[in-house]
């Protein structure tokens, strides 16, 4: 089929009856690759010069020769998912659990899947492909030529996961069919499991399920998967308690907090909730939570023939087209009438979450120069001077990356750029460089915050004027928020300041200690960890002249059980578990055969070390190790011919090194 035609003119309704449309139409579609097998005289779109040498890739990967039929199912597999996900990543996709990305990483699961099955199980080879794709389609698509080791390097990251995840996962898929032997069926709802949860392909699940001569429930497997689809279906979203209203004047309330944080507005509603009061006002300069920046505190206060009232607000939510604020009604009455009241924001607090606001933009911008353009946010948290930023990384960042984040956003703090703030149509705004969440939905006026030429978000955030503002930023914390999510904390202002301050208060204290200065701690540090270890040599040397010692005299006053059996002891104080192993070492060298038994009270713990020296049979030193611990109330463990272990009873000491020299600790435990 070259190019087809449809011609739409019916709908076809419930009962099966066919009503005209309005509006018909034809639908027609010639695909390119259509095209291409006829010019080019190819039975098979994947026989044209377009799929040809990323097969030819796989068979010169694999060692596994192409067969047009059949047969060749994988290398065609390989080539088409190969593409995709090529094409996919440099479009901004990447694997993920949820969305179009978990999508991308079922594709990347399933033909690493074909790999496989024509033997190549155990190395990454999707990423080995994706130069020959290039190589195929560059002229087209130039950006994937910038974009080609990020492809790789993702591609590479998320094949050795999914392998190592086989690896992990498949032998207790085999334990958990096990159990289903006897009825012949495994249960949909655990085959769900190790699709959903653990992320294997269900053709595998199956052919193991096969191999052990059992069958799927695809009943209950379908049943979890429509309840999975439902779940994708429902997005969550934040819920704030909804109080029952009293409502005092119809209306809609209006946010001017961007221009000022004190107003004189009318109550609409408000109702009582868990102690809490919650009231919406006709204008508010409260800022309610949204994109990741909390809600405003402050106050709201009013005088009307009940008296004075005050509510000290502690949080702004939206609930619905309301902005409601949240809070304590610490005096008064709420008046039964609508009135006019004065509402101002908690201004020290606003301008600390408006400095991690701006410097949230920073840092995104500068991850985006120093890690790449695949950065982008997947998460963000905007408090007083404190912020939380989750975005799409694939490693670890290194202390140098840290270091020139946090250089490039301070430098562009101290060149205090003028924040230009413009409303704009969406369209207008993206095609100017404007960065918007990947999953975020826009009206078509939009606001944008640009930071000169640096950085230009879409944002409904309070911002501060200039980046100067925010005084300082410093990251105190990068780690690993889920897979493939790295998550940054930092201050700013005050408590960036102060966070600096209690380090450098630290590194005086600790200046202190080691009696020097502050800017010396480093040589300092360096010079007694040189020392340190020639203590060490030194006291190793020593401890093995002294093992050698005891050695001696444990060898010298050997004591006989039966009149036949040696039986070598010695009590130390002060001395560790691994020295009481250098001891028996020498004494492993000077004798043929015997019972060992070493013993040290150390802190306030006794150390105990048995061993069955030689080729004496018949005793075990793990029973031994026990009938001293019964007695030193502690124990241990071992194999037959060697025991260690320990207790707390350093009193018992002198009852065990007499039951050792009447030979009543060797046979059956006591």
């Amino acid at each position: 089929e070259l190019w087809n035609l449809v011609f739409m003119q019916f709908n076809r309704e419930e009962d099966g009856n066919l009503v005209p449309l309005p509006n018909k139409n034809i639908d027609t579609g010639m695909g390119l690759e259509r095209l291409l097998r006829i010019l080019q005289s190819v039975d098979s779109n994947y026989h044209t010069d377009l799929f040809m040498p990323i097969i030819e890739e796989v068979e010169r990967i694999t060692g596994v020769k192409y067969h047009g039929d059949e047969r060749g199912s994988a290398h065609r597999v390989l080539a088409d998912h190969s593409r995709a996900l090529t094409f996919a990543i440099a479009d901004g996709i990447y694997p993920s659990n949820y969305g179009r990305g978990y999508v991308l990483r079922r594709i990347l699961r399933r033909a690493h899947r074909f790999a496989q099955k024509i033997g190549f199980e155990e190395k990454p080879i999707i990423y080995r492909l994706v130069p020959v794709v290039i190589e195929v389609m560059h002229e087209a698509y130039p950006e994937l030529v910038d974009k080609k080791t990020e492809i790789e390097f993702i591609i590479k990251r998320e094949e050795e996961k999914f392998i190592e995840n086989i690896a992990r996962n498949l032998p207790r898929l085999r334990e958990d069919i096990e159990s289903y032997r006897d009825n012949g069926i495994v249960d949909g709802k655990v085959v769900f499991k190790y699709y959903d949860t653990y992320g294997l392909p269900i053709d595998l699940i199956e052919e193991y399920i096969k191999e052990a001569g059992l069958q799927i429930d695809w009943s209950g497997f379908e049943d979890e998967m429509s309840k999975q689809r439902e779940r994708g279906r429902k997005k969550e979203i934040f819920k704030v308690e909804i109080p029952e209203w009293k409502i005092l004047k119809e209306g809609k309330s209006k946010f001017v907090g961007y221009e000022r944080l004190q107003t004189v507005s009318s109550i609409l509603k408000y109702g009582f909730k868990d102690k809490n009061i919650y009231l919406v006002t006709e204008e508010t300069p409260f800022y309610a939570e949204s994109g990741g920046q909390v809600g405003d505190k402050g106050i709201i206060e009013g005088e009307w023939k009940g008296g004075k009232f005050l509510i000290r607000v502690q949080d702004t939510q939206k609930i619905g087209d309301d902005i409601v604020h949240i809070g304590k009604l610490e005096q008064g009455k709420i008046p039964e009438e609508s009135i006019e009241v004065r509402l101002e924001v908690n201004e020290k607090m606003r301008l600390a979450t408006q400095r991690a606001h701006t410097a949230t933009h920073l840092l995104h911008a500068a991850l985006r120069e120093v890690l790449g353009e695949h950065v982008r946010q997947e998460g963000s948290l905007v408090e007083p001077d404190r912020l939380r930023f989750d975005f799409l990384h694939f490693k670890k960042l290194s202390d140098e990356e840290i270091e020139e984040i946090e250089r490039i956003v301070n430098n562009k703090i101290m060149e205090n750029i003028e924040l230009k703030i413009e409303w704009k149509d969406y369209r207008d705004a993206v095609k100017e460089g404007a960065m918007a969440l990947f999953e975020g939905k826009y009206g078509e006026k939009v606001r944008v915050i640009s930071i000169g030429d640096f950085s230009k978000e879409l944002c409904g955030g309070t911002h501060v004027k200039q980046t100067g503002d925010i005084g300082l930023f410093k990251i105190i914390k990068e780690e690993a928020s889920s897979a493939n999510i790295r998550r940054i904390e930092a201050y700013t202002g005050e408590k960036a300041f102060e966070y600096v301050r209690a380090l450098e208060r630290r590194l005086d204290n600790i200046a202190s200690l080691l009696g020097t200065a502050s800017t010396t701690v480093e040589e300092k540090l360096k010079k007694l960890e040189e020392e340190y270890k020639e203590k060490e040599e030194l006291l190793e040397t020593l401890t093995q002249k002294l093992a050698e010692i005891y050695a001696e005299e444990i060898v010298s006053k050997t004591i006989h059980i039966n009149n036949e059996i040696p039986v070598y002891y010695g009590y130390y104080k002060n001395l560790r578990r691994e020295d009481l192993r250098k001891i028996a070492d020498r004494v492993r060298l000077k004798v043929e055969s015997g019972i060992l038994v070493l013993l040290s009270s150390f802190k306030e713990s006794v150390n105990i070390f048995v061993e069955i020296l030689g080729d004496l049979e018949g005793f075990d030193a793990r029973k031994i190790m026990r009938n001293i611990g019964k007695i030193i109330g502690g124990g241990g463990g071992g194999s037959e011919r060697k025991a260690e272990g320990g207790g707390r009873k350093k009193e018992k000491i002198g009852e065990i090194l007499e039951l050792i020299k009447k030979g009543t600790l060797f046979g059956k435990e006591v």
